[in-house]
């Protein structure tokens, strides 16, 4: 009823950054995330790239008494990295794999082998039905020439049409991850005005900043309450959970941001007869008490909601005003134009080299069945040189068909998505 109190729930999320034979003493971090969420007693925890399941079955067994259900959402190559823990039974889960995450031949990157995804799993606390999301997109691995932004922004799109019709039975909608997206990104208010989340660092009621050098066991201080949001403007003051302090920072990536950055996120909604606030927001920043490391090269969010009943149903909760909602579709719109412009050129490209290579090869089969007819007698016939230029024709052909076809796949997905888009901006403009 309206008079009964609250529900609350406290949620962990982190970017573990647990990459096998890649990340810095991956196995000591991950025990140490196990132990402070084992201290902890959060009611959710929500980690990415947990990229080695052996790690994510060591974390289950060390948590089994503190967190009796989880999930380990598995895609792509080496995985999603996603995994959930929970104090409350899992009745459902679903894996969404994005249409178009990066570049396969870009090796150094390897988001592609990742197969992104969002999952969501279902739980039920006191009668409150939770969809709680959990996502990694596509990293920015430079801000002022990035490649890949039209491709995180479909998959921004994607995670907000999944969210927008698997939610429709829920009471609350909780999303967690790396977004890899600054809060003022095209990608993050498309995200927030298309399904109306909220988020939990600009809602918080107080804001405190864990693992200041000097800390005790309890890791965190708590600033007072700012009158607006952004009065919060000094490093993790700010929220950031990229922040240039962190051992394991590539520094020159943060230059432009000498207080850090802002990519991973809680955000949440309340659907139906409740309303959902944040009491309390919360950053880990520095090493782990008593240890020379910190958990990850990101920062820990960790947020406490409190959900309450209303007295009636209040409807699923409004998200952004129309007219600016459109302006944001219309900028994410064109960015994916001008995405699909720059795939449309590789798929030309890609295209006319295999035809090249097509040809060279019809001209040695030509080249081959003359010296066996003996046209071409008297003359040795250069055999190695033959078979070599032959094997490099191959190859070439079979490569950029290769590419031709994943261009034309990213193609397809760019256009589907401007057209949704499209579609979207047609119906918010002819609404009275």
């Amino acid at each position: 009823m309206e008079g009964d109190p609250p529900l609350q729930l406290r949620v962990f999320d982190l970017n573990c950054w647990a990459i096998r034979y890649l990340s810095k003493r991956r196995q000591e971090r991950v025990g140490l995330i196990g132990d402070m969420l084992q201290r902890e007693g959060f009611d959710l925890a929500l980690l990415q790239e947990v990229w080695s399941e052996q790690d994510y079955s060591d974390l289950k067994a060390k948590l089994g008494g503190c967190y009796p259900f989880s999930h380990y959402f598995r895609s792509g190559v080496i995985g999603s990295g996603l995994c959930v823990f929970s104090r409350f039974p899992i009745l459902d889960t679903l894996l969404y794999q994005y249409s178009l995450n990066g570049y396969p031949y870009m090796l150094q990157h390897g988001d592609w082998f990742c197969g992104k995804s969002v999952g969501l799993v279902i739980i039920k606390i006191s009668g409150i039905v939770f969809n709680v999301y959990i996502t990694h997109l596509h990293a920015e691995y430079c801000r002022e020439k990035d490649a890949y932004l039209p491709h995180r922004l479909v998959q921004a799109w994607e995670l907000a049409q999944f969210i927008r019709h698997t939610s429709k039975a829920a009471d609350v909608v909780l999303l967690g991850g790396d977004l890899n997206m600054h809060p003022e990104d095209v990608g993050i208010r498309l995200l927030r005005g298309w399904t109306g989340l909220r988020d939990a660092f600009a809602e918080a009621t107080r804001f405190e900043v864990s693992g200041k050098e000097g800390g005790t066991g309890s890791w965190g201080h708590t600033q007072s309450p700012p009158t607006h949001p952004s009065a919060w403007s000094q490093g993790c003051e700010d929220g950031c959970t990229l922040v240039p302090n962190n051992c394991f920072t590539i520094k020159t990536e943060l230059l432009p941001f000498p207080l850090g950055i802002r990519i991973d996120y809680i955000l949440y909604k309340a659907i139906s007869s409740f309303t959902v606030t944040c009491e309390k927001l919360k950053t880990t920043t520095g090493t782990v008490p008593g240890r020379d490391i910190p958990l990850s090269d990101h920062e820990a969010v960790m947020a406490t909601l409190h959900i309450r009943r209303q007295g009636q149903a209040g409807g699923a909760a409004s998200g952004t005003a129309e007219p600016a909602l459109a302006d944001m579709v219309t900028e994410a719109r064109l960015e994916v134009a001008v995405g699909l412009r720059a795939a449309q050129r590789q798929r030309y490209s890609t295209g006319r080299l295999a035809v090249l290579a097509l040809l060279l090869l019809v001209l040695q089969v030509v080249a081959g069945l003359g010296a066996l007819g003996g046209l071409v007698a008297g003359q040795p016939f250069p055999k190695l040189s033959f078979s070599l230029l032959a094997f490099l024709g191959i190859g070439v052909f079979l490569l950029a068909t290769g590419l031709y076809l994943f261009h034309t796949i990213e193609v397809k997905m760019l256009q589907g998505t401007e057209e949704q888009m499209r579609m979207v901006l047609r119906a918010l403009q002819e609404r009275p």
